[in-house]
């Protein structure tokens, strides 16, 4: 069977054929589950991936939860996983009212972004990593906005070029705050070491080319998945690969959903819980070691 190569059925297409050392990467990631149907010579039929022997094996499956949510790690500890994130939808709505609240008026900003950093990160789990706190502090949040402020204060007095140069400059501190998110997330107290190494040339490009797919209608979320892989896979500093795995499909169909269910303004809160917690799901871990075998 090892030989063999995979079919596995997606959004109500057919995948592949795949190798089955890929096939099974992608249990781990959590691309295939147990009721996905897969297919390979031979087989009378599709089947569950499930319901094939030796197919998903206890290897090959994400770890046991534990009832508070925390992976269960082995002696010779966990390679992957995906991410969840658990919250109330009050949590959440208040938290986003008053997040918002600081954003109008400009000078809570850094405050009300770091208080909603560290409580959506501590609601973050991630397998192997449990206890998860964001260590960034308002201060030095302070003056990536301070020069923003000043920025756009000269670019509506100024010409069109210093508007141009204003989007360069937005795009810039939107950089280095990817950056700083990045490098201050820890665990069990203890800073995890991680970087952020995209150059800016490359995240100034992506955002050109996400700008430029707008003009398609649908295009963009495409775009936007393919970049937020760009981003993970630029993440240092840890022995697994940080990974994206949701399609522009799934991407653009969700957030439709989300902006319609938004414009009812009463199903808000519900729906930005929904979207959320499928958002991080769609982020996991697997070790580059095995990104490089298969």
């Amino acid at each position: 069977m090892a030989d063999r190569s995979w079919f596995y059925a997606s959004e109500g297409q057919q995948r592949g054929p795949f190798p089955e050392s890929q096939l099974r990467e992608f249990i781990v990631r959590g691309i295939v589950g147990p009721d996905t149907l897969v297919w390979t010579e031979g087989m009378s039929g599709w089947q569950k991936a499930a319901e094939i022997e030796g197919l998903i094996t206890d290897a090959s499956r994400p770890p046991a939860m534990a009832p508070g949510g925390t992976p269960v790690v082995g002696a010779a500890g966990y390679t992957g996983g995906t991410l969840s994130i658990d919250f109330s939808v009050w949590e959440i709505t208040w938290r986003t009212i008053v997040l918002w609240l600081g954003l109008i008026f400009i000078i809570p900003t850094p405050w009300v972004i770091v208080m909603y950093c560290r409580w959506i990160v501590s609601c973050v789990h991630v397998p192997g990593r449990p206890n998860l706190s964001f260590t960034g502090q308002p201060l030095t949040l302070f003056w990536y906005f301070a020069a923003l402020a000043l920025f756009i204060a000269v670019a509506m007095v100024g010409s069109e070029l210093l508007n141009n140069l204003m989007f360069l400059v937005q795009i810039a501190l939107y950089w280095l705050l990817i950056k700083w998110f990045v490098a201050n997330i820890a665990a069990n107290g203890q800073p995890l070491g991680l970087s952020f190494n995209g150059s800016i040339w490359a995240y100034l490009g992506w955002n050109i080319l996400v700008v430029l797919s707008v003009i398609t209608i649908i295009g963009w979320a495409w775009v936007y998945t393919a970049q937020l892989r760009w981003i993970c896979r630029n993440i240092g500093g840890t022995r697994r690969e940080v990974i994206f795995k949701a399609s522009g499909l799934d991407m653009l169909w969700r957030t439709i959903v989300f902006v319609v269910a938004c414009a009812f303004l009463i199903p808000i809160p519900w729906a930005l819980s929904w979207y959320t917690k499928w958002y991080v799901s769609q982020f996991g871990l697997i070790e580059r070691s095995t990104l490089a075998n298969a």
